[in-house]
């Protein structure tokens, strides 16, 4: 038997696009390779007109369908599995996927799971807090010119979801945490680590990029962000309760 990637599951996320043209020629570029959820967040420039040149009539009901979001929070908030696209290496980008590895990590993730796959804006591509949202990194390789035009990009990794296939069932993969859930659990950590004294409170991001990573590998379940939540409230309780216990005793003590 063989299995593919669920491409209802799969929608393209492009982040602050600059060009209504790379908007219509991104649809295009889904609507050939079967893919037909497109959201777009915050675009510098709407132009229905231009939009709808470029993605020709056949990918029109792709720009019917598309949602439009001022930010990436509110966007990506349904998603179970989010993944970034890069073209720059290293630093605090390491676990970098090529794109047929990473359409077939998404077969049995994508059964049971709704996943982003997220574009950065034409001239610089995604930030360091926009990866902050993701799972996973893809990077497209190039022979030394890494500027791709971002319906190309869009292509290439729309072409390697549409081929990728297992020829034995894939595996089980539960439902996901969805990214508001995980965010929500990154703000209370975070919170947490900084009220304990394990992070410096005037740059947290370093630590919680680590922490982050850590926690991707896990695919964390809905219930277990809860459980994670839980002993977060229960550390800020604890630290309230310790410190109002301090000022009883020093105020007894003449202090």
């Amino acid at each position: 038997m063989t299995v593919g990637v669920t491409r209802d599951n799969i929608t393209i996320v492009l982040q602050r696009p600059r060009y209504p043209e790379n908007i219509g020629a991104a649809a295009r570029a889904m609507c050939n390779m079967g893919l037909t959820r497109l959201i777009v967040v915050d675009a510098e420039a709407w132009d229905d007109a231009r939009i709808r040149r470029l993605a020709t009539h056949e990918a029109g009901t792709v720009v019917d369908r598309v949602r439009r979001f001022d930010s990436l929070d509110e966007a990506l908030a349904p998603f179970g599995h989010v993944v970034g696209t890069t073209a720059r290496l290293g630093g605090q980008r390491p676990v970098i996927k090529s794109p047929d590895v990473l359409a077939r990590s998404l077969i049995p993730i994508s059964r049971n799971n709704p996943v982003a796959i997220l574009f950065g804006p034409e001239d610089r591509g995604l930030t360091n807090d926009d990866l902050k949202h993701c799972q996973q990194l893809v990077n497209i390789p190039t022979a030394g010119f890494t500027s791709l035009n971002l319906a190309q990009a869009v292509m290439v990794v729309c072409y390697c979801i549409s081929t990728a296939a297992h020829t034995v069932p894939a595996e089980f993969t539960p439902r996901l945490a969805k990214r508001i859930e995980l965010d929500q659990m990154y703000e209370k950590l975070t919170a947490s680590l900084i009220q304990i004294g394990y992070m410096n409170p005037e740059n947290p991001d370093y630590w919680m990029m680590r922490i982050r990573r850590f926690f991707s590998r896990l695919q964390l379940r809905s219930g277990e962000t809860s459980i994670i939540r839980g002993i977060c409230r229960q550390i800020h309780r604890y630290g309230e309760k310790r410190y109002n216990d301090g000022l009883k005793d020093g105020g007894k003590g003449g202090a």
